[in-house]
């Protein structure tokens, strides 16, 4: 639990995210306490969880999984080196509670903009949302604090969002960009039988071309690479809706790997919120290391791993829940290391333009290749 010391005494905040009039209620108390304490000379005390995704400490029995906090950081104006910390959260704490006053929406780059002489860098405003939704119990979409939508989706689906219905089923192989707002999707129907997420725009396209989604009752999304909060969001809407499996196609090189981790196991800066935007369901569908001898991938479409991809792959290696959870994730992850190569998903077209949508995908979820 988290919140701020006032008067020698713990006030603790509501455990349930809660949108609207109870966030700035929230809000509002913590800035009176706030007042209340600096009008009679003494300093705040504020007390802010702290949240991992993931360890790399391989001797100890890790609760990452748990979502329960694994540390607490205490900010006073006692220490020099926090008085900027706590001017930036304040500023944006007064910020947040006009837009949700006012009933607006903005950006993390909307808030900078307000105050870029005290913000400095944007990765200040970042750090200061991640600790309000820690305070406030919250996600970012909880204090009006929106991502730009990346995301993409297409198939067998059909939603409302704000009294404007979607219907993709209509055109399954046409894109729809993934709502913002995906508090306000709703009435979602479906006759698909998997969700198949794919990292990169380019292979969305390729399906979209070979019109994979009429040929297979599917949906089919991309985030154009990391995925955004509205993608991942949305994702996590879909399996709790529809009860489908979900496969993942990313490429064969480390940061492939690991969008495709970031999907299942959540980002480790988001990990307050993991609960909400991590999809523990999603299976690996390729590509692999094995698959170049699989498919006799010739020489020509491999790339070295350079010494940067070499040092993520071992940092990635540590990650606690590949030791826990899915150690075939961390064999084929060796097995890349190893081999000292990476390739891409259209290395597949080597074989034939059509044999991604035609015969790979297919032939890995029916054969039950995934992991």
């Amino acid at each position: 639990m988290e919140g701020i010391f006032l008067e020698g005494k713990y006030r603790r905040l509501s455990s349930q995210p809660e949108p609207g009039d109870l966030v700035k209620k929230k809000i509002k108390e913590f800035t009176r306490a706030v007042v209340k304490d600096l009008s009679n000379g003494r300093s705040p005390v504020i007390s802010i969880d702290r949240f991992s995704s993931y360890c790399t400490n391989s001797d100890s029995i890790c609760c990452c999984s748990s979502d329960l906090p694994n540390g607490r950081e205490i900010l006073t104006l006692k220490r020099e080196n926090h008085v900027h910390r706590i001017d930036v959260l304040l500023r944006v704490l007064l910020i947040v509670q006009k837009l949700l006053q006012e009933n607006k929406h903005g950006s993390k780059r909307d808030i900078y903009y307000m105050h870029p002489a005290v913000f400095s860098d944007q990765s200040v405003v970042d750090r200061a949302i991640n600790d309000i939704c820690i305070l406030l119990r919250c996600s970012r979409h909880n204090l009006n604090v929106v991502s730009v939508g990346n995301g993409l989706v297409m198939g067998w689906l059909r939603f409302s969002e704000s009294q404007k219905i979607l219907d993709c089923i209509n055109r399954p192989s046409t894109a729809y960009p993934i709502p913002v707002h995906v508090e306000e999707v709703k009435d979602v129907v479906s006759v698909a039988q998997y969700i198949l997420v794919v990292e990169k725009e380019s292979v969305f396209q390729r399906l979209a071309n070979d019109q994979f989604c009429s040929k297979n009752r599917c949906i089919v999304i991309t985030g154009r690479g990391y995925p955004d909060i509205p993608t991942r969001r949305f994702l996590r809407l879909l399996i709790d809706t529809l009860h489908l499996p979900a496969y993942c196609l990313v490429d064969c090189d480390p940061y492939g790997f690991d969008i495709l981790s970031t999907y299942r196991f959540g980002s480790r800066q988001m990990a307050y919120d993991a609960k909400n935007l991590r999809v523990p369901e999603i299976k690996w569908l390729g590509v692999f290391p094995s698959d170049s001898n699989k498919y006799c991938i010739p020489n020509q479409c491999f790339l070295p791993l350079t010494a940067e991809d070499k040092r993520k792959t071992e940092a990635m290696l540590h990650r606690c829940y590949l030791r826990r959870e899915v150690p075939q994730w961390r064999l084929e992850l060796e097995a890349m290391l190893q081999r000292g190569v990476k390739f891409e998903i259209e290395a597949l077209s080597v074989r034939a333009l059509s044999f991604l949508p035609e015969e790979y995908i297919p032939s890995q979820i029916q054969g039950g290749f995934y992991i």
